[in-house]
């Protein structure tokens, strides 16, 4: 049933998906609050997402709010008769919600309407908020010891009380009929199974005892009872256990019902529920939650087979001694509060999904969120164990790990060393910043540029210094690595095989994961499109057709077995 608009007084009349209904009346009336309504109607369920009572209530303060600032104003006709620049007065000094409430009400009532309002307050309706959003604090997660300390109490109290349950029911299979076997523990409870939760005046009236005073007298039946049909404690902590396990909202799990678990074989779960901000989500449970709910339905049946027939598809049915009414099915803010100070626990029910959240990210090695060397420690561990030196050796070893990292950085940064003639005269006038750097002295520059001193790629200031092996043997280092050393030249007549190189590479791309080439061949790849890009147009269109298609094979590569791509 969609929502009604009333008038004399001027108010809306709403029916809601979950079958609540809501009458609001809006004070002070007049044209104005009608033509709100108007378009609020149309925000309400079936037509729209407004689908509680108290957001309604929030939409009804807003439109009282503009009728009462409009009136100061000298308004007295409808949403019509509304300007730009009232209305714009009235969004700057309104709060984020009046400001979005009134909003989107003027925005459906002018579609309802088919345009009633005029060009400017329409532009304006569809142009930006004037209130800032009010930014919480994000949740923080519980730190490992309250995580810890959460979960073992919870754990604690759902194995005790199951323990007590299954012993309580083999109590009461051996039990018999206390009216003519006697008054024992094992006829208490088997008197309960067939009256359900109840209290000593029920039992004795059973008895032919009406006040109840004789079964007070012997002990009472709440611990039998409470052994048999769980009590709004143990509901917290299967439920708390349930979001560990998980991360499912609070909202979430205490809106699940029996219908909701739908077993996908005998030991596999798809729960669905609801997330109020988003909607219908479904979630395959772990082994350990399944186990949790198997233990709950199992825990949870014999309150359920008393318990009236439209009650029993809620998953966290239990019976409360007292209150208006004895058969529940939600938990309320003081029962968790009171829980949480007899465990003395601190329970915040939304960080729990917070914590999961963080949890399973540190679990997860690839794509983590934090810095570790190995998943399975923790950072206190890593940074007592391998980046705390205990010894000078060791103090020496990470600071060299350190600036060779840093210089591999710098190196990264530095433009490639390209000659461009390969006269050693012209070398030298053109590039003394080149000689300096590399402490060449006339000897050297002719080799270099005469090609004595060649590798793959480029020209090798210096062979037997090489970054990458031990000085006084040649550098082993593959050829894509002379791209970013420092002791590289790269002269005109390299470039045939640096297009060999960068053909190559692509080949590389078209067969490797994206991520795996660029871990092993990204830096690299980089690099020789900026070296190319340095070559002058003809010299590369002459090495291109010197290449004459025999850089789409790796036979001119010195490659190792395991490196071709062909």
């Amino acid at each position: 049933m969609p929502a009604e608009v009333f008038e004399d007084p001027h108010g809306i009349a709403c029916v809601f998906s979950d079958g609540r209904r809501k009458r609001l009346v809006v004070a002070p009336s007049g044209p104005l609050v009608r033509d709100l309504l108007t378009g609020l109607a149309g925000l309400v369920h079936p037509h729209g997402t407004v689908d509680s009572p108290s957001t309604v209530g929030a939409y009804v303060i807003g439109a009282r709010d503009i009728t009462v600032f409009m009136r100061g104003r000298g308004v007295r006709g409808g949403a019509s008769s509304l300007t730009r620049g009232l209305l714009a007065e009235y969004w700057m000094q309104a709060d984020r919600e009046r400001e979005s409430t009134t909003r989107r009400m003027l925005g459906a009532f002018d579609t309802a309407s088919g345009g009633a309002l005029q060009p400017g307050v329409r532009a304006l309706i569809d142009g930006r908020h004037f209130a800032l959003r009010q930014r919480g604090s994000p949740l923080v997660p519980y730190t490992q010891q309250e995580w810890e300390s959460l979960h073992q109490v919870c754990r604690q109290v759902v194995d005790q009380a199951f323990t007590a349950h299954r012993r309580a029911l083999r109590a009461a299979a051996r039990g018999q009929d206390p009216r003519t076997a006697g008054w024992n523990a094992d006829n208490q409870r088997w008197l309960l199974m067939r009256l359900g939760p109840c209290g000593d005046r029920q039992v004795g009236e059973y008895l032919g005892r009406p006040t109840g005073s004789w079964v007070s007298k012997r002990g009472g039946i709440r611990t039998a009872s409470d052994e048999l049909f769980p009590d709004v404690n143990v509901v917290i902590a299967y439920r708390l256990l349930l979001g560990i396990y998980t991360g499912i909202v609070p909202d979430g799990i205490a809106g699940l019902g029996v219908d909701d678990i739908d077993w996908a074989g005998d030991a596999t779960v798809l729960l669905s529920y609801i997330k109020r901000r988003t909607a219908a989500e479904s979630l395959t449970l772990s082994r350990r939650a399944v186990r949790l709910l198997e233990q709950w339905l199992e825990h949870s049946a014999a309150a359920r087979d008393h318990a009236p027939a439209q009650l029993r598809g809620n998953l966290w049915l239990y019976y409360a001694y007292s209150g208006p009414s004895r058969w529940q099915t939600t938990t309320g803010v003081s029962s968790h509060r009171d829980w949480a100070q007899r465990y003395g626990l601190n329970v915040n029910r939304r960080r729990i999904r917070t914590t999961y959240l963080s949890q399973r990210d540190r679990s997860r090695w690839h794509g983590s969120s934090r810095s570790a060397i190995d998943p399975n420690h923790t950072p206190a561990v890593e940074g007592d164990h391998y980046l705390s030196a205990a010894s000078p050796a060791q103090i020496n070893a990470v600071e060299t790990i350190i600036e060779d990292a840093q210089h591999d950085m710098l190196r990264r940064a530095q433009p490639p060393m390209i000659l461009a003639s390969d006269d050693a005269a012209d070398l030298a006038g053109r590039y003394p910043e080149l000689v300096a750097g590399l402490n060449l002295d006339d000897a050297a520059v002719a080799e270099l540029v005469g090609g004595e001193q060649d590798v793959f790629v480029a020209a090798c200031a210096d062979p037997l210094s090489g970054l990458h092996g031990p000085p006084g043997k040649p550098c082993p280092a593959r050829p894509w690595v002379c791209l970013l050393c420092p002791l590289a030249v790269f002269t005109p007549r390299h470039a045939t095989n640096l297009l060999r190189l960068k053909a190559f590479f692509a080949r590389q791309w078209r067969q490797l994961p994206s991520a795996q080439f660029m871990a092993v061949f990204g830096p690299y790849s980089t690099r020789i499109g900026q070296v190319l890009d340095r070559y002058p147009a003809h010299l590369l269109a002459a090495a291109t057709a010197a290449l004459d298609g025999a850089g789409d094979s790796d036979g001119e590569l010195p490659l190792r077995p395991e490196e071709r791509t062909s």
